[in-house]
């Protein structure tokens, strides 16, 4: 009894698998081709949500130090961990409910019928269509999107049914009885010819499903080109003129949108439509207003500003960093039109993927370049980094920063924003920070007799600026790097330091001060809860 039990486990998860792999194929499609649901990432996203804090936070950060340390590029390769994780999550439940249904079918010694295929679709998909459809964005209504996800459980079911069926008719058809009968070779060429078909199904739908999402990155490429000398309005950047010269190998100084890294709650990113988009602006204002998208375009002065933003989940030398330009009106013009009332003293910033920050209205007395942005280097702001309303507070980290903005309420009572809430900081001041980028080993270049190697990265702190950079060789004395003008006072800074050549190994830090002459914080410490500080370093063979 216990080895068909056991194997029993085994059949139905072999089984599970099988059919739990084209029916992710097919939700897939469904997702891409109608804008369906798909159940995979909307259970994860569920998931992050009602786990506690510290939970989300060490699965965030474990996942970024196993990338760091198998040297992958964080802010290329985040997204898709998640997604894989999302996949793998669907995949395993439905393995584990095909195990347990054959398993159970095995104790009663009974063949599945169509009820029992029911119950198991029923089992697996009940409560993951319940949490769909209260998380999902998908593009029909719900009434579609759940007829949809409950055919297509109830479908896995009866095909669940229906293997049970054939595995225990083929171990009967070979006679023998008992553990003999759960051998049987037909159940296993059974078996054989839904791998083969399950396999068929899956390939080729992810050959499909790759081919359109490279066509949709190639769209997205199109319309975010790498601009070396302009921005995406034909605008010369400021400091073209500058004679300190960028060391080759690094960073770009101005990111392109297709670089730019990107940092959203949900395993993807969230698509609003412009024409039915408004932005409410309610609570203790004298006058509620419900802006359309061309209403803040029309309305208000356009204000364009090169900006830095930097994730607090990074590490010292992290690439979750970007610079571009930035397009919106300024807040505080929007403010003023609604007339705040007496009492109030935050905002309460929605979004549409469920994200929400408070903002201090204490901040506008003494920053005005807070935006509300719908630009990004000269091109409407991508989906992917908050279209159509994103808002830019300088001096802090990401997380305060919501993208797909829906609503802003005026009110006199501090609410706690989403990663606040998580123990994360509350203020999330972005920490100055120096980075080495590259020692170019291969442009070097004889001058007065000696060999130079040119050294260089960015540094940046914020609105607070950057006004020394030094770099160190082995532990060495600091030698003072030149800086290349930023692009604005809101941008990190391309520094450069000419190493005299020496063979060997060697290790290069690096140290910077903010613009009034405060050192960065040289004391390593994690990016909990208010980001990461210490020397960044590079180690080379000369």
């Amino acid at each position: 009894m216990e080895r068909a039990k056991r194997l029993g486990l085994v059949v139905g998860a072999f089984a599970g698998a099988l059919l739990t792999a084209p029916l992710m194929v097919v939700f897939f499609f469904g997702n891409r081709l109608f804008g369906l649901p798909f159940p995979p990432f909307d259970l994860f996203d569920w998931v992050g949500r009602v786990l506690p804090g510290p939970v989300v936070t060490f699965g965030i950060d474990s996942m970024i130090d196993l990338m760091r340390l198998v040297g992958l590029d964080v802010a290329d390769t985040a997204k898709l961990a998640e997604r894989s994780l999302a996949l793998v999550q669907f995949f395993v439940g439905g393995v584990v409910v095909a195990a347990l249904f054959f398993a159970f079918l095995g104790l009663r010694r009974a063949r599945a019928g169509h009820l029992d295929g029911l119950a198991a679709g029923v089992l697996l998909g009940l409560p993951v269509v319940v949490i769909s459809l209260s998380i999902s964005q998908a593009r029909v209504s719900p009434i579609v999107g759940g007829a949809w996800m409950v055919v297509l459980f109830l479908a896995w079911g009866l095909a669940l049914a229906w293997a049970h069926r054939r595995t225990v008719a083929a171990a009967e058809a070979a006679g023998g009885g008992g553990e003999r009968a759960v051998e049987a070779l037909d159940r296993r060429r059974f078996l054989v010819r839904l791998g083969a078909a399950s396999a068929t199904v899956t390939v080729a739908g992810a050959g499909v499903a790759a081919f359109l999402a490279r066509g949709e990155r190639e769209s997205v490429s199109a319309s975010s080109m790498a601009h070396r000398t302009e921005t995406g309005k034909g605008t010369p950047f400021p400091n073209a003129m500058d004679p300190v010269v960028p060391a080759p190998g690094t960073r770009p100084e101005y990111t392109p949108l297709k670089d730019h890294y990107s940092v959203f709650i949900r395993t993807e990113p969230t698509v609003l439509e412009a024409a039915d988009w408004v932005l409410p602006i309610t609570g203790l204002v004298e006058r509620p207003m419900r802006l359309t998208l061309e209403d803040i375009r029309t309305k208000y002065p356009v204000h364009d500003q090169y900006v830095t933003i930097s994730c607090i989940s990074g590490r010292v030398g992290t690439g979750l960093i970007g610079t571009t330009l930035w397009t919106g009106a300024r807040l505080a013009d929007v403010l003023a039109d609604a007339g705040l009332q007496e009492g109030a003293r935050y905002l309460d910033i929605t979004a549409g993927d469920g994200y929400h920050e408070t903002l201090d209205l204490e901040l506008l007395e003494t920053e005005e370049r807070v935006l509300l942005c719908y630009g990004w280097d000269g091109h409407p702001l991508p989906v992917d980094h908050g279209f159509p309303l994103r808002i830019w507070i300088p001096d802090r980290y990401g997380m305060k920063q919501p993208k797909w903005i829906t609503g802003i309420e005026v009110t006199d009572t501090y609410r706690k924003g989403y990663w606040v809430e998580r123990k994360w900081d509350k203020n999330a001041i972005v920490k100055a920070t120096s980075v080495v980028d590259t020692v170019a080993v291969q442009a070097a270049a004889e001058m007065n007799g000696e060999t130079l190697v040119p050294v260089g990265g960015i540094a940046f702190a914020g609105v607070r600026g950057i006004s020394r950079v030094e770099v160190r060789v082995d532990g060495g004395p600091w030698q003072e790097a030149r800086l290349r003008a930023p692009l604005s006072e809101s941008t990190w800074v391309v520094w450069r330091w000419d190493w005299p050549f020496e063979e060997g190994e060697h290790t290069f830090e690096v140290r910077c001060a903010e613009g009034d002459g405060t050192p960065q914080i040289e004391e390593k410490h994690g990016n909990r809860p208010s980001g990461a500080s210490g020397l960044d370093h590079e180690t080379i063979e000369a």
